[in-house]
């Protein structure tokens, strides 16, 4: 996983795997980018397990209320990316 510089989708699709696992039914290695965590058979407990392996191994912070709000491994990528670079 990047420690340094951009968080990539290939490091959230490692978070991802790592969490919660990958129903048969989805390809992580597909082009998930805007597809909702619903969509890919994440509830909100597999989003905050995310948020608490993220802010774990990269110190991003993201308030339960926000990981929440965040409906796409894109979302979720952008807003660790903000967060490093502040």
């Amino acid at each position: 996983m990047a420690q340094f510089g951009s968080f990539t989708l290939d490091d959230l699709k490692e978070v991802m795997r790592a969490c919660a696992g990958v129903t048969e039914s989805v390809d992580l290695d597909s082009d998930i980018a805007d597809v909702t965590f619903e969509d890919l058979g994440y509830d909100s407990l597999a989003v905050l397990e995310m948020a608490a392996k993220l802010q774990n191994h990269l110190g991003v912070v993201i308030p339960d209320d926000v990981a929440e709000q965040l409906p796409t491994p894109r979302a979720l990528a952008e807003y660790v990316n903000v967060r490093l670079a502040a």
